[in-house]
């Protein structure tokens, strides 16, 4: 019993370093990411601000979260699609717009959150 703990202790060590390793990359490489980091924290901050409900400052703060996790998505697709090919390609093409859009589609549900919690 202890070996499964301490194995799965190991296990949750390592996935938040590479999760952390994931976050840095990004951080550094993608101008995009950090946009949307910068839009989040004005978006939180706001959201704390603004006189809302526990459950809607929820909402706003999990699908800025999502934003930033689909940009993460699209940052993986984007260096995928490059490290097998820097030849251009319309699968290539199509894999990364749909990437970007489901960047797009997040931050549009995040956007229409937003118009929501401040018209209602």
């Amino acid at each position: 019993m202890v070996n499964k703990i301490g194995f799965a202790l190991k296990h949750l060590v390592w996935r938040t370093l590479w999760s952390i390793a994931g976050l840095r990359y990004a951080w550094t490489s993608e101008d995009s990411f950090r946009s949307w980091v910068y839009a989040n924290l004005v978006s939180a901050i706001a959201a704390f601000v603004i006189d809302m409900t526990t459950g809607e400052r929820a909402l706003i703060l999990a699908l800025g979260i999502l934003v930033l996790a689909a940009e993460l998505f699209n940052t993986a697709i984007e260096d995928a699609v490059d490290h097998i090919s820097e030849e251009i390609h319309p699968l290539a093409k199509s894999a990364k717009d749909a990437g970007s859009a489901a960047v797009t589609m997040t931050a549009i549900a995040a956007g229409v959150a937003w118009v929501v919690v401040l018209i209602g």
